[in-house]
C-alpha cells in the first residue's frame, strides 16, 4: 500500500486540528473509545457539535490552551493509500516545528481562515513549503460556513494568495484551492451541498489522486548503506547484502555502480525486499542489494550509478533553520550528520538571514537565534557525497548536532 506523508500549517484558530479530526471521523478512522471521549468532552463543554480538534491534541496542557504546541503524527488509511499527517503548530515561534514536519512530507495542507484571509503567517507557511520543495500544496480556505459560503470571498483569497505565488522561483509546485468547513465537513471528505459554485474535488479526494511517483525531486539514484547483511546461516552462508533506502531515482539489476568513497566499481546483481526478489528498486523503497563481485562496502558508504556521481564536498553552503536556544555563531563547531555519516564541521560564514515572509534578507548578521533561517557556510574535516537539495531532497539535507549536549540544534539544506 502506498504511503503519503502530509504536513499541515495554519495559524492559531484556523481550524487545523479540527480539519484533521474531521478527516479521521469521516473516514471512520477514530476508535470507539476516542469517539466516545470526543462526544463526552464536547457535551461537557456545552458544544452543540463534536469538537474534532480533540482527536489530535493529545496533551492536556494544549487542550486547555486551545493550541497545538508540538509536531504530532496521525495515521489512517483510505482506499489504496495510507496517510501520515504531520500536525505542526503554525505560529512564528514554532518555525522549527514547521520545518521538521515539512522536511519529509510529500504534500502539504495550508489552512486559511475565510474571515481573516491571507495574513503574515500565510506567507511564512508557504515560504517553508517552498523552501523544502514540497511539490503539492492544498490551500484549504476554512470556516466558509462563517462567511455564508461566499464564492466572492473565496475568489478574493485566491487572488491574494497568487501574490505569494508570484514571489517564488519554484515552478514545479502545484497549488490547489479548496473551500471547506472542517466543523461541518464541507469538502473535507465529502462534497458540500452548500457551495454549488465549487465544482472541484474535496481535500481527501485531491490527496487520493496525487501521483506519488512524481512527488520526489530528482531522478538520480543514491543508495546510502545503512547496514551490511551477513546472515551466516546454513542456507545463506556466503550471502553478503547491503541494506538501505533508495533516494532520488531507481536502481535496477545490471546497473553499473560505484561505491563511494572507495570509488570501487561493480554491478547490481540482486535486489531483495525481505525474501522476495525484484528487478528494480524504485525511489523511496527500502531494499537489500547484492553486487556482482565481492568488494569492501561498509555502513555509511554510498552506492551510485558510475556515470551519475554526486558532488564531493569539503565546504558546504546551505540554508539552515536554527532550532536551539544557544546561538549559532561563526567559528562554532558542530557535528554535521549527512545520512548516516557524521563529520566535524566549523561555521565559516553567516552570509545573511532570510525573512520567511518573502520580505527580504538581513546581511549584517553575527549570530542565529532559535527559529532563524539563514544562508550559512561550513568547512568539513572530511568530505560528504551530496547533491543540492533542489535536485535531491534526501541527499541534499543534513542535521547539526551539538558536540557537548548531543542535541540536534539545526537542519540544513545544501545549495
Amino acid at each position: 500500500m502506498e504511503v503519503l506523508k502530509i504536513a499541515t500549517a495554519g495559524s492559531v484558530d484556523d481550524g487545523k486540528s479540527t480539519l484533521i479530526g474531521r478527516i479521521l471521523y469521516d473516514t471512520k478512522s477514530l476508535t470507539t473509545d476516542k469517539l466516545e471521549a470526543i462526544e463526552k468532552t464536547s457535551k461537557r463543554r456545552g458544544y452543540d457539535y463534536l469538537d474534532f480538534s480533540l482527536a489530535t491534541d493529545g496533551l492536556v496542557a494544549e487542550r486547555e490552551q486551545g493550541i497545538t504546541i508540538d509536531v504530532a503524527h496521525i495515521y489512517f488509511s483510505q482506499g489504496h493509500r495510507s496517510y501520515i499527517i504531520a500536525d505542526t503548530p503554525g505560529h512564528i515561534e514554532y518555525t522549527r516545528n514547521m520545518v521538521t514536519g515539512a522536511s519529509t512530507s510529500q504534500a502539504s495542507i495550508i489552512l486559511i481562515d475565510a474571515r481573516k484571509g491571507v495574513i503574515e503567517q500565510t506567507y511564512r507557511h508557504f515560504f517553508i513549503n517552498n523552501l523544502l520543495r514540497v511539490k503539492d500544496i492544498v490551500v484549504a480556505i476554512n470556516k466558509m460556513d462563517l462567511v455564508d459560503y461566499s464564492e466572492e470571498i473565496f475568489n478574493k483569497i485566491k487572488s491574494d494568495f497568487q501574490q505569494i505565488l508570484d514571489k517564488t522561483d519554484y515552478q514545479e509546485q502545484n497549488v490547489s484551492f479548496i473551500p471547506v468547513s472542517a466543523l461541518h465537513g464541507d469538502n473535507v471528505v465529502h462534497a458540500s451541498k452548500n457551495m454549488p459554485w465549487y465544482n472541484g474535488t474535496t481535500v481527501l479526494g485531491h490527496l487520493e489522486t496525487l501521483d506519488t511517483s512524481k512527488i520526489y525531486s530528482g531522478n538520480t539514484p543514491r543508495f546510502p548503506i545503512q547496514t551490511v547483511v551477513r546472515p551466516k546461516t546454513e542456507g545463506y552462508h556466503d550471502f553478503r547484502g547491503y541494506s538501505g533506502k533508495v533516494c532520488g531515482g531507481d536502481l535496477s539489476v545490471g546497473d553499473e555502480i560505484m561505491v563511494l568513497p572507495s570509488q570501487t566499481e561493480s554491478k547490481v546483481k540482486e535486489i531483495f525486499v525481505h525474501d522476495q526478489q525484484f528487478d528494480t528498486a524504485v525511489q523511496s523503497s527500502s531494499v537489500t542489494l547484492t553486487l556482482a563481485n565481492d568488494i569492501n562496502v561498509s555502513r555509511g558508504d554510498m552506492i551510485v550509478k558510475k556515470d551519475e556521481l554526486p558532488s564531493i564536498l569539503k565546504e558546504v553552503n546551505a540554508t539552515v533553520c536554527w532550532m536551539d536556544s544557544t546561538q549559532l555563531r561563526s567559528r562554532n563547531k558542530y557535528i554535521l550528520q549527512h545520512g548516516v555519516n557524521k563529520v566535524l564541521s566549523i561555521v565559516t560564514d553567516i552570509k545573511h538571514k532570510i525573512h520567511p515572509d518573502f520580505s527580504g534578507i538581513d546581511s549584517d548578521v553575527r549570530q542565529l537565534e532559535m527559529n532563524d533561517i539563514a544562508e550559512v557556510s561550513f568547512k568539513l574535516n572530511r568530505p560528504i557525497y551530496a547533491d543540492p537539495f533542489t535536485e535531491n531532497r534526501e541527499n541534499g539535507a543534513f542535521i547539526l548536532i551539538d558536540q557537548n549536549t548531543n542535541n540536534t540544534v539545526g537542519v540544513g539544506f545544501i545549495r
